[in-house]
């Protein structure tokens, strides 16, 4: 069952890539794509649930579907749903753009296809392989408008990404050395395999090759200072893309150093190993915070707020324990689904003023009374203001820091996360409450397809601010035990 339903969820995207390549016309593609979406978005569902009786291992061990790559499969699935539908409208906006719609829908597809391929990966070299097949298709998405900014940020995502990425893959490398000298030359290079040997390997070359991952890995995430790839690639992203490379990909990549976490945690040298991780947390969250405060561009604001976001989901990682971990993996559940709001808000806003600029958005409620709305109450939900899912999420990791003894760290967060809200929230209040001055100028109307998953993503954010269900709370425990024993 789990393995005909793993079946399905990968050929759904590769093969509306594939109609999209052969048949080159807009509305089909679009139409692919959104089923391809809703295949993924049920059967990600169905397997993380059918994944607590898990692992499941196939073709020779190279596939693995258990609980943490489970998680990061509905995550992506939800996002690709949701940006799926956005694209329908946000990219028909895109002026002369429409003859090569059918490509973009090729690329996107392939883009969350790599996606899901790198959370099921049980091969830790594969993993590296797929990861970088990631930045490969998504560079052509971030310059996909063409424009002079667009170009620049593409290259500059896919330099800084593969520079960190070759780093990853050193790392990568030290590890499958450590390991011949217990398991002999030649052997399956597992998460368990590594997991199950590291407490016999030398643990300064653990530490060295961990290090190596963590920079490598830790700069596909966003990660501080590794994240200067990351502003420029969201904000000159179509708006579709943008909520791909935020909720989707940057979790793919967190899984990575979460498995080699688990080996280090193994080989005896944790301790170290967190402290690092939780350090480049709060770096993150100081370099959110700094740049929030003084951003002018919409786009840009987001992209930071991602750099913050990666750096909460590392710190929850960092301290471990069942409320660090369950604290982050809700936080990636609730940040896939805000940023997506976020990012479709930001896109709508960039089409209806024409502009990037802040300072230039005026009178969004004026204009926009629901999707103004939504748009407002998202930006209080990413601040982790309460009633919405992040401000939950973020309170548990809080615990998880005070029980894992990281005081300096927790109250870092605390500071900086007030920080934010004050400085995220100002730019809201200069584009929907300007100062007396010219009004903004809107100039095109929204469809359905640009609002309906603002909704779709704002809901379940009220919902999981209010209510935590106990079978996510037991799944999250079950991933923290297993995290914890060296199981796969």
């Amino acid at each position: 069952m789990v393995g005909a339903l793993l079946l399905v969820m990968m050929l759904s995207p590769a093969g509306a890539a594939a109609g999209c390549l052969l048949i080159h016309r807009q509305r089909i593609a679009e139409g692919l794509n959104l089923v391809a979406s809703v295949i993924v978005f049920v059967t990600a569902m169905a397997v993380t649930i059918l994944s607590a009786k898990g692992p499941y291992l196939f073709w020779d061990n190279y596939i693995i579907v258990d609980m943490p790559g489970a998680w990061v499969t509905l995550c992506t699935a939800i996002v690709y749903l949701l940006a799926s539908i956005y694209s329908v409208g946000y990219m028909r906006l895109l002026e002369g753009e429409g003859e090569k719609l059918w490509s973009f829908y090729a690329l996107f597809s392939s883009f969350a296809l790599t996606i899901l391929l790198s959370a099921v990966m049980n091969n830790a070299g594969l993993y590296w392989i797929v990861i970088e097949l990631t930045t490969l298709v998504s560079t052509f998405l971030v310059g996909f408008e063409r424009a002079a900014e667009s170009v620049e940020a593409a290259w500059k995502y896919i330099i800084i990404v593969s520079a960190g990425i070759s780093l990853a893959l050193l790392g990568t490398v030290l590890f499958y050395w450590s390991g011949s000298f217990v398991l002999g030359p030649v052997y399956d290079m597992t998460w368990s395999a590594l997991q199950q040997s590291a407490s016999r390997m030398n643990p300064a070359l653990v530490i060295l090759a961990y290090l190596l991952v963590l920079i490598g890995y830790g700069t596909k995430v966003g990660l501080a200072p590794m994240h200067t790839w990351l502003p420029d690639a969201h904000s000159e992203s179509p708006a579709p893309v943008s909520a791909m490379l935020s909720g989707a990909l940057l979790n793919a990549a967190m899984l990575g150093i979460v498995r080699y976490l688990a080996v280090a945690d193994s080989a005896g040298v944790g301790s170290f190993a967190r402290t690092v991780l939780v350090a480049l947390g709060v770096l993150s969250l100081v370099i959110g915070a700094l740049f929030i405060v003084r951003q002018d561009g919409i786009k840009r604001l987001m992209a930071y707020s991602s750099v913050e976001h990666m750096g909460v989901i590392a710190l929850g990682v960092g301290f471990g324990g069942l409320f660090g971990v369950a604290g982050a993996l809700y936080h990636m559940l609730n940040h896939s689904l805000n940023k997506s709001l976020m990012f479709f808000g930001a896109g709508n806003v960039m089409r209806s003023f024409g502009t990037k600029e802040i300072a230039e958005i005026r009178d969004v409620w004026r204009f926009y009374p629901v999707q103004g709305s939504l748009w407002l109450a998202g930006a209080a939900a990413i601040t982790g203001a309460p009633p919405f899912g992040l401000f939950l999420s973020e309170l548990i990791i809080l615990r998880g820091g005070l029980e894992a003894r990281y005081a300096w760290a927790v109250a870092a967060m605390l500071i900086l996360l007030i920080v934010i809200f004050v400085g995220f929230l100002n730019h809201f209040r200069e584009m929907y409450f300007p100062p007396a001055g010219p009004s903004g100028t809107c100039r095109v109307a929204l469809s359905a397809w640009c609002i309906a998953p603002m909704w779709l993503a704002l809901a379940p954010l009220l919902l999981f601010g209010l209510w935590w269900p106990s079978a996510m709370w037991q799944h999250f425990s079950a991933i923290a035990h297993t995290l914890a024993s060296g199981a796969p």
